[in-house]
């Protein structure tokens, strides 16, 4: 009987720095705090800042009504016209944005600047691609996911396109993407924005699911690189179970397992991994 814990488990670089700066403005102010949105993508977390006062806005125009203090971009970033509007309001904004996401802002803003298209290959609902997309100079812009939307994407003939992608978009489904679009013989630079964080997560839940009887991946519901790791363990392992917590999980499905991979997304706090993990090895 084995259980496997992927070493790659747990906070990304992105992810705990976000959270590391939530507590550290907590400790060091008097002021009234806010997030805007999530500061990541888990429950768990979200409830633990509450319980230290800090108060999630969903909508910018909520600050219209609110005491001044400091709001803090989550780690998915947010567009420049986001920003201006926090600013406007009269809030000092804490910008706690993924570096590796804040380098795409950057990339989309200068290569549309100098008169580029701009693919964005990643969920059009994702507040990440959300951001990227709000850093775009004009309307020269298209968002796809699928096969089918790259098949049918028609690019501006008259200049060169410049693709980027999400960074928890699955590699190789990025891959596969581009070669469609490559082969129609546009004018394009592919700039593969994927995290390597994000690549090896999904390098190494996928070969421990090919190794496995069963597969547990653990991340909030709402979490795009979870959702992503669920699907790559569910091709390779069809005993694949996505839980949020130890209390998702019934421990009595794994009693005539032989071996247990473990998984979990960038947003997944250490305290839970250990639990799920402690859990399994016990029925075990």
């Amino acid at each position: 009987m084995q259980v496997t814990l992927a070493k790659s488990a747990g906070f990304c670089f992105g992810v705990k720095r976000a959270v590391n700066m939530v507590y550290e403005e907590v400790d060091k102010t008097n002021e009234p705090i806010y997030t805007y949105g999530p500061i990541i993508h888990n429950d768990e977390v979200v409830k633990d800042f509450e319980s230290k006062g800090v108060k999630l806005v969903r909508e910018l125009k909520e600050l219209a009504d609110l005491p001044k203090g400091r709001i803090i971009v989550r780690s998915h970033g947010i567009s420049r016209a986001e920003y201006e509007e926090m600013e406007g309001y009269g809030f000092t904004v804490v910008d706690a944005t993924c570096p590796f996401v804040r380098k795409i802002h950057r990339l989309v803003d200068e290569h549309s600047a100098a008169g580029e298209y701009v693919v964005i290959i990643g969920n059009p609902k994702h507040p990440e691609v959300c951001g990227i997309r709000g850093w775009v100079n004009g309307e020269g812009v298209s968002i796809i996911e699928s096969v089918e939307e790259a098949d049918a994407l028609i690019l501006p003939e008259d200049k060169r396109t410049c693709i980027v992608s999400q960074t928890t978009f699955n590699y190789n489904k990025f891959q596969d993407l581009v070669e469609i679009i490559s082969k129609k013989g546009y004018d394009i630079i592919v700039l593969n924005t994927i995290c390597n964080a994000t690549e090896e997560r999904q390098t190494e839940a996928r070969q421990i699911a090919k190794e496995v009887d069963a597969m547990i991946v653990i991340g909030d519901k709402n979490s795009s690189n979870t959702q992503k790791l669920f699907e790559i363990c569910n091709t390779e392992c069809e005993n694949t179970y996505y839980i949020q917590t130890s209390r998702d999980m019934d421990y009595q499905l794994l009693r005539s397992i032989n071996n247990v991979g473990i998984t979990a997304g960038a947003s997944t706090p250490n305290n839970i991994i250990e639990e799920v993990s402690k859990n399994v090895r016990n029925e075990l």
